[in-house]
């Protein structure tokens, strides 16, 4: 691909690394900001540079926020009780829309793939664990997506927390097997919260 502009290509390249955005994708990208006015552009170079600088990892459950303690787990509304494990934030979304869930999360941050290199250690698993055991947490929801590496993670948790004899559940498997939670419908995906069911009991029938 040839550029009449080095500034030009240099913003194309930048662009290009994004997930899912090849190099004429950029280029599309790059030459409609050119078209825009100039303070359109600075404001979102501006929200790009707030967001990398300001946004931190809420120090309860690992969520992304823009204070210590994020939005969900300071309100007095929500069930601090009950807690659903989640990979990451596209999947506390994905529930969120739902409006059928009031507890808090705890977001993993991943999920277990030897193949990829992702261990327990290189999840929140051990703080899970530390909250479990030293706050009144009556019941913990399996939220990760129908695949085999979520599963395996799901049963690794799932031993580690039996000792403390706290409730475990997982949500009904209305979700296609294979399927990623954030692209499910909030019908579905509602439903299957309201519909869980004990976790020994998804042991039982895998």
């Amino acid at each position: 691909m040839d550029f009449s502009s080095k500034l030009l290509e240099n913003a194309v390249q930048e662009i290009a690394q994004l997930p899912g955005i090849g190099k004429r994708t950029a280029l599309r990208l790059a030459l409609h900001l050119l078209k825009q006015p100039l303070e359109q552009t600075d404001s979102l170079s501006k929200a790009l540079l707030k967001l990398r600088a300001e946004v931190v990892f809420c120090a309860q459950c690992h969520n992304l926020s823009d204070s210590e303690i994020c939005e969900i787990c300071a309100s007095s509304k929500r069930d601090k009780n009950v807690v659903c494990i989640v990979e990451d934030i596209r999947d506390v979304m994905a529930i969120e829309n739902t409006g059928q869930y009031r507890g808090v999360y705890h977001v993993l941050g991943g999920i277990i793939s030897p193949m990829d290199g992702i261990g327990p250690q290189d999840l929140t698993i051990n703080s899970l664990i530390e909250k479990v055991k030293h706050t009144e947490i009556s019941e913990v929801i399996f939220a990760l997506s129908a695949t085999m590496e979520a599963d395996t993670t799901n049963f690794y948790i799932y031993k580690l927390l039996f000792p403390l004899g706290v409730k475990t559940s997982t949500i009904a498997r209305g979700i296609p097997i294979g399927d990623e939670l954030e692209y499910t419908d909030e019908v579905t995906l509602g439903r299957s919260i309201l519909a869980r069911v004990p976790f020994e009991s998804s042991i039982s029938k895998s």
